[in-house]
């Protein structure tokens, strides 16, 4: 079985792939199931209701999901293509601890839309790690002490979440490279404990290849760790934003999870796991 459980559409203020040709492609590509994971990122970002607040890149107004349209395309997606692929409904919460309160407001307006939420920690105090604003005038030991600080918090404090997305982001976008495991190795292993207590998950996000990682997302070591802990829920994706992202490395990161002890993957319904050994030899 192959699904895809982190995507962007055309509701996604970063891509401009249409949510019908997603699941076309998805569907030629033989995946199983996908689930629809667009963008919210209150503290950067208002809502459509309020789109003239909204900063403007390359000429896109940048925005959270426009959720009354979202919610009912996917819907009239999952039904049109029922008998071929399974489409879900889900979102990518950049949630900070001054915004917590901003997504339980959401939750509780939408939450019963939603199979799957995606916690990503994308910037700290309003500050985008992609930029390198967040990282400026800090020691590479203190800008991601702060990540994974923000991260604990975030995740401790905040309910609404299926699994933690790319977990080690701040890799990503650290100009000095990655930062040896160990020095904030206390912090993800709370984080870790504590989603495992709750029921939860990480993400292996597949962008890793794409980006030019030397390693997993998140790295093998904190693979290790969430499986030596007792972890199961795990969910893969791509985190595309264009045909040529989706799909990409599930297989082969499958294989990987598989090698280092993994017996399986889950999807989601109404925001429960549903397991899924591994179905290839």
């Amino acid at each position: 079985m192959l699904a895809d459980y982190h995507l962007h559409c055309v509701f996604s203020d970063d891509s401009w792939y249409t949510p019908e040709k997603v699941v076309a492609d998805a569907w030629k590509q033989n995946l199983d199931e996908i689930c629809f994971t667009d963008h919210v990122d209150y503290g950067i970002k208002p809502d459509w209701e309020d789109a003239l607040s909204a900063k403007v890149m390359e000429g896109q107004r940048m925005l959270n999901v426009d959720y009354a349209a979202y919610f009912p395309c996917i819907a009239e997606l999952r039904e049109r293509w029922a008998n071929r692929i399974t489409v879900k409904c889900g979102l990518e919460f950049g949630v900070q601890t001054h915004t917590i309160g901003t997504f339980n407001a959401l939750w509780d307006r939408w939450g019963d839309q939603l199979d799957f939420t995606l916690l990503s920690i994308h910037q700290v105090e309003d500050r985008e790690f992609w930029t390198g604003e967040f990282q400026e005038g800090h020691t590479q030991q203190e800008y991601n002490r702060a990540y994974y600080q923000e991260l604990f918090g975030v995740a401790t404090s905040f309910e609404h979440w299926s699994v933690l997305a790319h977990l080690d982001l701040i890799k990503r976008y650290d100009p000095a490279g990655p930062l040896p495991f160990p020095a904030n190795r206390d912090l993800v292993a709370a984080t870790l404990e504590y989603a495992i207590a709750q029921g939860k998950g990480i993400e292996l996000n597949t962008s890793s290849v794409r980006y030019g990682l030397a390693d997993s997302q998140p790295a093998r070591e904190i693979l290790e760790l969430y499986r030596d802990l007792g972890g199961t829920v795990l969910t893969l994706g791509s985190d595309s934003h264009a045909p040529e992202h989706l799909g990409a490395y599930l297989r082969h990161f499958q294989h990987y999870l598989a090698y280092l002890g993994f017996a399986g993957f889950c999807t989601y319904d109404h925001m429960e796991p549903i397991f899924h050994r591994w179905d290839f030899a």
